[in-house]
Parts: structure tokens; C-alpha cells; sequence
């Protein structure tokens, strides 16, 4: 792998933090464990491990969990809400969008701000961005006076068609910073300048929820890394699988919230390029969770209607912003079994977590888990789980395994089967939910599988799935840190604009870009990049007239004019007949504008591996594996970077390197490619 510049990226993740780093094309892989009392602790570990001299480290790229585990956790700043008089209740009122209609026992989600800790302020504007009302500027004077004297400093302000007149919220920023200068103040038009009033409201009150912490993290980050003469550019991973500096990252930093995972899944599109396979189903197990996400001819599938925590019996919480479309089940390495009231093994989404961590760390804990499984199973090598870093404790796994099999009068090591089929199966349904039930046939794709436990179940999934083959990537168990280097600085921008698509309104859709291209190249020269290699893509979200869903379509043209238009419609009948089945011969409407800016980063490149040794010759031992259903087998155990690109070999075999170990069944061939990916089929 070859660049010019020395690049950093870390991804943390809910066991071990992960540290991939490039110089003058040597890699450096590192694993650290995660320390959630202080996740800046996990980061240094990692670095400090790293045998690079941070003073000459050009560029830090970090994923972090602490967004969505502040919401999740429901540990951010309590929070109030500035609104305009008589939308107090939208918070309460949401959507009627009940995912399991005949669920009696059926409650709503519980707002992130109780409706005590809402204010409300005389002002209207109208769809159009006309003011109707003139803001009262005293009531927000005595509102704010209200919000300090109750303690609250952080505020989130959502007016009523902000998205088109933006006015009276910055007027209300300008009169809070007068009574309550310290407060952590989000207004709703900064973060999305679409319609729909409580998806507006809640993706601005969760970003006021989680600002301090936020802010607080990377600005102790940022000083840690200072203290360790780590001095080049900073940037956070976002959610939209790009990046952005700390500096934004902390105004808006709900922007973060799937902030690690989507590196995963722009890595495994990275990588179906390289293998000339487009269409991908990535598919990243760490220690904490499992996701998945489709990938279709190179391009990363990103939804700005993302809901947080929705699940087949709860709706959850919208963000208005753009999220990389992915499935994520609590399903890891360190995912605790446990026995229901129904007699029926599951496996998580409660997680051991870092600390204590699975059973077979010998850290203290004592559920069983997945890993433990994965160990009495053989599957795992007990001295060299990171490389031989951390020996694994396998009488500590069959002790935590030995309730689960006494419950069900059978053995530790079918106990242990059973938890993995189990796992499987979760992590199965996830798989399918990204690719067969949104009408994709998954002969048609590969499955990308990484993080420090997906090898070890990939086969098996990608098997079930019924997948061309499966992929295991370079450093699998650093891939999301990897994918992140290969990532541009983005930044989106939306506007709502209702009306009909046609030749008559082009001059119309044009102007609208045109602002927008306007107002991303002010954006990114206020931090200083050059604009000669910005990249702009437009795309629009189109309907038939009277249809309430939207299809995002490309508008492959840097001009709106009347024949771009219908080939764009053209385009929209294709997509809408693709995604829902049918086509039909009804007037178009426009509902948003997009605009996508990139500023291309430098990026490490893959160099080819060769290897033309025998497969015997990286042969580290044999061992017992035991494959369930298939038997127990005589297992060579191989050395990932060893293995020759020339000859491929048969299964059963277990692949190792430092930080993952990858399983091959014994119907299964393993090829190595010359770029070193494995591709198992």
C-alpha cells in the first residue's frame, strides 16, 4: 500500500478500538481495548501501540460511538425546546405510522424533551416563506430568561417552515445569546432544510441531547492528542459516509450518530470495485453488534428518513438527515445468551461489552456469550486471539456455557452450537432484510464480511443467503478504521420544493441548484479547502402526482433545461418501476432538491501480494473443529498471509491473523486474489 501522506483512522467500537494506520506505504494495524468510563483512553492505548511517530501523522480520521450511545443510553444534557405557539405537542403527536397495528399493548416512543421543558413563541411563517406573524421578540427574551433559571443549557429551536425562511430562528439564536450567552443553541434549519415538522424538531432536539457531550469528547480527544504531538488535521466520520473537521463535527454532531459502521460499509464498496463484483452486500460483526448493508453498482445506498431504535414493534426516532442505509442488530462477539420465559435460547442485543467482556477473557465476566461458543467449538485458537496478545480462558467458557446446557440437559458443546445457531439466525434475518425483502435476489451480489468477528460467521451466512461468494477483505478486523482513509470531506444539502417537475419549472430547479452550489462552496471555503476539485452531484426526489412516497433520481446534468428534465422523468419511471413494481403515465412532482459536495481526499493504495508457495507451507497446525450438522473435523489451521495466490484449498480450514480468524466449511474452497482478499464459494 503506497501514499504520500501519513494518514490515521480509529474507529471505536463497543469491545476494542481499532487503529489503522499509512506512511510511505507501510500499514500499521493496532487493536486496543475500549474504555467507555473515558473512550479517549481507548484512542491513545491504540496510538501509543502504534509504532508510528505521531508528529509526522498529516491526517487523524476518527469514528466514534459516544453519539448514539448518549442516545441510547439516554445520558445526554436534558434539553428544551423553543417552538412556534401551538406546535408545543409534536413531539407527542408523531406519526401514525404504528409498525405492529394489532399491538395492544402498544406505547409511543417517550420524546427526548418532556413536554414540560417546551416553550412556545408567537410567530408564523408559511410554506412559501412568507411571515404571517412577526416574531415576538420579548417572548423569546422572558422564554430564554425561563430556560436559564430552570438550569437548561443546552436549546433546541424548531419554528414552523424554518426550512424555507430561516429568519426568525436566527433571530431567536441572536436574542437567546443575550439572556443565556453560554448555551449550546441548534437550530433546525442548519441541520436540514427539508419539511416535515417532527422529524425537524426531533433531529434538532437530538442534536442539542447529545452537543455538550459531544463536545466535551472531542475536545478532550483533540487536547489528548495535542499531549501526543499528534498535530495534523482532524476529521470526524459522519454518518453520510463522509467526513468532516472537528471543529463542525461538534455543532452538529447527530451528524455522527452511525459514525463507525459506515466506514465498514464504504470499505466493502471500495473493495467489490477492486474485485470488479459492484453489487455488494456488506455484512461487519464486531464485538457489541452486527450490520449490513446493500450496496448496488459501487454506490452506497443513503436515506435521509433514518429512525433510530425502530425495530418490527416500535417506530423509534427520526433524524432528518443523511445516514448511510444500514440494518444493525445487537449480535456480536461478546452478545449474551440467555433463556427466555418461553424456554427458547436468545442472543442479545445485551452485550458484555469491553468490561468485563466475554467469559473467556478471564476479566470477570460470566454470561455466556458468543465468543465463548465460537472458542469450545474450536473454532477460535485460545493463544492467539489478537495475534497472542490476550490468551483466552476456554474453562471460563465452558463454566458460563454450563447453566445454558444444564437448563436443556445437554452438553456444553451443543449448548455452545446451539447459541451460535441462534446468532445466526438473527444475523441471517438482518441479511435478508437489506437484500431479498426489498426485492434484491442475492445471487446476484458478494457479501463484503468484516470486523473482528464476521469472518467467523460469514460463511456460513453467505452460504444461507445463497451469495456468488464471500469476501473476506485485507485486515478485516480494523476494515471500518480502513474504510474511513478511503473516505472524501462531504457535505449535503436539501431543499423542500413542492411542485411540478416538467419543462416549465426547469429554469425554476435550475436557480435552486444554482443557490445551493452557491452555498456549498462558501461552506467548504470557510474551512479553508480548495474548490478547483469539488465535485457536485445533483439528485431530486420525484413522485407521481397525488403520491404521498418519493424516488430519488440523479440529475446527470450541471444545467436544468427543459431535455435534462424529461430525461430525468425517464430515469424516475425506471427507478419507481425497479423499487415498487409498476410505472405509470401520471404528472411528476418534485418534492426535495439535493446536492452532494465531495472534496476528494488522498487515499492508501492497495499494492498486489504474491505469494506462490504451497498451501502446506502455510499450514500452523492442524486442530479439532467441530462444524455442528457437517461433524467434527481434523481442521488445518493456516496462516492468512502465507497463503498462495496461485492455488486455492479446500475446506475445512481456519484462517488466522492477529485480529480475526476466518472459517471455512468442509463443502467450501478458499481463492486468494492478488490483492490478498479472500474469496470463499
Amino acid at each position: 500500500m503506497a501514499e504520500d501522506t501519513s494518514r490515521v483512522a480509529v474507529d471505536i467500537g463497543g469491545t476494542f478500538t481499532d487503529l489503522v494506520a499509512v506512511d510511505d506505504g507501510a500499514l500499521a494495524l493496532e487493536k486496543a481495548s475500549t474504555t467507555p468510563s473515558n473512550f479517549a483512553d481507548g484512542v491513545i492505548d491504540a496510538l501509543e501501540k502504534c509504532e508510528l511517530d505521531p508528529g509526522i501523522i498529516d491526517q487523524f480520521v476518527h469514528g466514534t460511538t459516544v453519539v448514539i450511545n448518549a442516545i441510547t443510553e439516554r445520558n445526554g444534557d436534558d434539553t428544551a425546546l423553543l417552538t412556534t405557539e401551538g406546535f408545543r405537542d409534536v413531539l407527542d403527536i408523531t406519526r401514525a405510522n404504528r409498525p405492529d397495528m394489532f399491538n395492544f399493548q402498544y406505547q409511543k416512543p417517550e420524546p427526548f424533551v418532556p413536554r414540560r421543558h417546551r416553550w412556545e413563541v408567537p410567530e408564523r411563517v408559511d410554506q412559501s416563506g412568507d411571515v404571517l406573524t412577526p416574531l415576538d421578540e420579548d417572548a423569546v427574551r422572558e422564554a430564554a430568561r425561563e430556560i436559564r433559571d430552570a438550569g437548561f443549557d443546552t436549546i433546541a429551536v424548531s419554528l414552523l417552515h424554518s426550512y424555507q425562511n430561516p429568519a426568525h430562528e436566527q433571530r431567536v439564536r441572536d436574542l437567546v445569546a443575550d439572556v443565556h450567552p453560554d448555551a449550546y443553541v441548534t437550530l433546525s434549519h442548519e441541520l436540514t432544510k427539508e419539511y416535515r415538522e417532527y422529524e425537524r424538531t426531533n433531529t434538532a432536539v437530538l442534536n442539542s441531547y447529545v452537543r455538550p457531550i459531544a463536545d466535551t469528547y472531542l475536545d478532550s480527544l483533540e487536547g489528548r492528542l495535542h499531549d501526543h504531538a499528534v498535530d495534523g488535521n482532524t476529521y470526524a466520520m459522519k454518518s453520510n459516509a463522509g467526513t468532516t473537521s472537528f471543529e463542525q463535527a461538534r455543532r452538529r454532531p447527530v451528524e455522527m450518530v452511525e459514525s463507525g459502521p459506515v466506514g465498514g460499509v464504504y470499505g466493502a464498496a471500495r473493495v467489490g470495485e477492486q474485485i470488479g463484483d459492484p453489487d455488494v452486500v456488506s455484512f461487519d460483526m464486531g464485538g457489541t453488534t452486527a450490520k449490513t448493508s446493500l450496496v448496488q453498482d459501487g454506490d452506497v445506498t443513503i436515506d435521509t428518513d433514518y429512525w433510530l431504535e425502530s425495530s418490527q414493534r416500535d417506530e423509534g426516532y427520526p433524524l432528518k438527515i443523511p445516514v448511510v442505509d444500514i440494518v444493525e442488530i445487537g449480535a456480536g462477539g461478546g452478545s449474551i445468551a440467555w433463556v427466555d420465559q418461553g424456554g427458547s435460547i436468545n442472543v442479545g442485543p445485551q452485550s458484555s461489552g469491553a468490561d468485563p467482556g466475554p467469559a473467556c477473557y478471564g476479566r470477570g465476566g460470566t454470561d455466556p456469550t458468543v465468543t465463548d461458543a465460537n472458542l469450545l467449538t474450536g473454532r477460535l485458537n485460545p493463544d492467539y486471539f489478537l495475534g497472542g496478545e490476550m490468551a483466552l480462558d476456554t474453562d471460563a467458557a465452558r463454566d458460563a456455557l454450563e447453566p445454558l446446557a444444564d437448563e436443556f440437559g445437554t452438553s456444553v458443546r451443543e449448548a455452545a452450537h446451539g447459541v451460535l445457531r441462534v446468532v445466526n439466525s438473527n444475523m441471517a434475518n438482518a441479511l435478508k432484510q437489506v437484500s431479498l425483502r426489498r426485492g434484491h435476489d442475492p445471487r446476484d451480489f458478494v457479501m463484503v464480511a468484516s470486523g473482528g468477528a464476521g469472518p467467523l460467521h460469514a460463511a456460513t451466512l453467505g452460504r444461507e443467503l445463497g451469495v456468488k461468494e464471500t469476501v473476506v477483505p485485507r485486515a478485516p478486523g480494523q476494515f471500518s478504521a480502513w474504510g474511513m482513509l478511503l473516505t472524501d470531506l462531504r457535505k449535503d444539502f436539501a431543499r423542500t420544493n413542492v411542485g411540478s417537475f416538467d419543462a416549465d419549472t426547469a429554469a425554476e430547479i435550475d436557480g435552486i441548484f444554482a443557490d445551493m452550489e452557491t452555498e456549498a462552496r462558501d461552506a467548504y471555503a470557510r474551512e479553508d479547502v480548495s474548490l478547483d476539485d469539488l465535485n457536485l452531484e445533483r439528485t431530486v426526489d420525484l413522485r407521481y402526482a397525488g403520491q404521498e412516497h418519493t424516488v430519488n433520481t440523479p440529475v446527470q446534468a450541471e444545467t436544468v433545461d427543459a431535455s435534462v428534465v424529461g430525461e430525468t422523468i425517464e430515469r424516475f419511471h425506471d427507478r419507481h418501476e425497479q423499487t415498487y413494481n409498476f410505472r405509470m403515465d401520471d404528472a411528476v412532482e418534485v418534492v426535495n432538491l439535493r446536492l452532494t459536495a465531495y472534496a476528494p481526499m488522498p487515499k492508501p493504495e492497495v499494492s498486489p501480494v504474491e505469494t506462490d508457495a504451497s498451501p502446506a507451507a502455510a499450514v500452523k497446525s492442524t486442530r479439532s473443529v467441530d462444524f455442528g450438522t457437517e461433524g467434527v473435523h481434523d481442521t488445518r489451521v493456516f496462516e492468512r498471509d502465507a497463503l498462495p495466490t496461485t492455488e486455492p484449498i479446500e475446506g475445512p480450514a481456519v484462517i488466522e491473523e492477529p485480529a480475526c480468524t476466518t472459517l471455512v466449511h468442509p463443502d467450501q474452497t478458499v481463492d486468494v486474489d492478488a490483492l490478498g482478499n479472500l474469496h470463499i464459494s
